[in-house]
């Protein structure tokens, strides 16, 4: 994933694993006999491919709507207010449908809490802060960048975890988290070498990393005010988020700028709007549908190599030179995270097998 998208796997992650079914997801069949394994192994494959496609297409769906030269759009924060307000559309349109059987029947059913909203609103804080800049640094930096400018997601976590949690990490993912700040600092001297460096850009980038950490961190303290449920707590943070983003948008004078805007009554502008909407909803449940038919460990690495095809289809697409120490960049970042996944996932697999191991312990390992 890039990892920020959103936003939305460590939510997803906590819900799988937190003991409840996803009503929009497959049940598995627990009492019936295993599906051979060809038809496993297609089913994987297709739900590979569709994160894939729909992680990948909402970047570049984004990027031209937020920096296009035949767009000249210059409302970062109008396109994210209108993409939150499309996902607390379809949660809405989702809960209604329950009524009609299945798929939708374990749907819960969606009504506006000011009270829980009141509740939700430290976590929609820090959603806000993770979705904004998220766009902003793909509006300033290209698209073959974008994964290296918010790389350092990892390093935030190792080091909030420590200093909000107290939690330590091992030798060995702490090394993987030096491979990547390398990754980082070299992309980040690359680009000023080529002339592509946008400090705004990797400001913002530097800032949606620390944001997606907090998320993952204050979802686990908000989801028990939502029974749980991650379709009320993508709800209450899109209705949340829309309505933080009025003043927001005022502030920056964003209205006056579509006021202006030429294409603001073309019907393909809003297509594409809609499209990119429809992306970023549908990016949580296809991330889900991953984790669940593969596993946690293998979503982080199948979400390592999309971030590696993304970069080469950018370079290609946006017909772009990269020096060798630009790619040596992007492979010390890719490695890194893949070398971090697979160390915590062996540290995991060592905690379930010892059931002596201390809960703190437990808890440090599942970072």
């Amino acid at each position: 994933m890039s990892r920020a998208q959103l936003t939305r796997t460590g939510i997803l992650r906590m819900a799988l694993g937190g003991g409840g079914a996803d009503p929009l997801l497959p049940a598995e069949g627990g009492g019936g006999r295993r599906a051979p394994f060809l038809l496993r192994a297609l089913r994987i494959a297709v739900v590979v491919c569709l994160y894939w496609f729909t992680s990948i297409a909402m970047v570049f769906l984004n990027k031209y709507l937020l920096d296009s030269p035949s767009l000249r759009l210059d409302a970062p924060l109008f396109v994210t207010f209108f993409q939150c307000a499309l996902t607390a559309a379809l949660c809405l349109g989702l809960s209604l449908g329950a009524s009609c059987g299945p798929p939708c029947a374990g749907l819960p059913t969606l009504r506006l809490d000011p009270k829980v909203s009141r509740s939700v609103l430290p976590l929609s804080a820090v959603f806000i802060g993770m979705v904004t800049s998220n766009n902003l640094c793909l509006k300033y930096v290209g698209v073959a960048f974008y994964n290296v400018g918010r790389s350092l997601t990892t390093v935030f976590n190792v080091l909030l975890s420590y200093l909000l949690l107290k939690q330590t990490t091992s030798l060995y993912a702490l090394l993987a988290c030096g491979v990547i700040i390398g990754g980082f600092w070299l992309g980040v001297d690359q680009e000023g070498a080529e002339g592509t460096l946008s400090w705004t850009g990797i400001f913002f980038g530097i800032f949606a990393s620390l944001c997606v950490s907090l998320n993952a961190i204050y979802t686990k303290k908000v989801l028990p005010v939502v029974d749980g449920s991650i379709w009320r707590l993508t709800f209450y943070n899109n209705i949340n988020a829309c309505v933080l983003f009025f003043p927001l948008m005022v502030l920056l004078g964003e209205f006056r700028t579509l006021y202006h805007f030429d294409k603001l009554g073309s019907p393909s502008f809003w297509g594409v709007m809609t499209l990119g909407g429809v992306f970023g909803f549908a990016i949580g449940y296809v991330t889900g549908l991953q984790i669940k038919f593969t596993s946690p460990l293998t979503h982080n690495v199948s979400g390592t190599a999309k971030a590696c095809a993304q970069t080469v289809l950018a370079v290609i697409y946006f017909e772009e030179t990269k020096s060798f120490l630009w790619w040596t960049s992007n492979l010390m970042v890719l490695g890194g995270s893949f070398a971090y996944t697979w160390v915590k996932g062996l540290e995991m697999r060592k905690v379930q097998e010892d059931p002596n191991v201390k809960s703190s312990e437990r808890n440090d390992t599942g970072v």
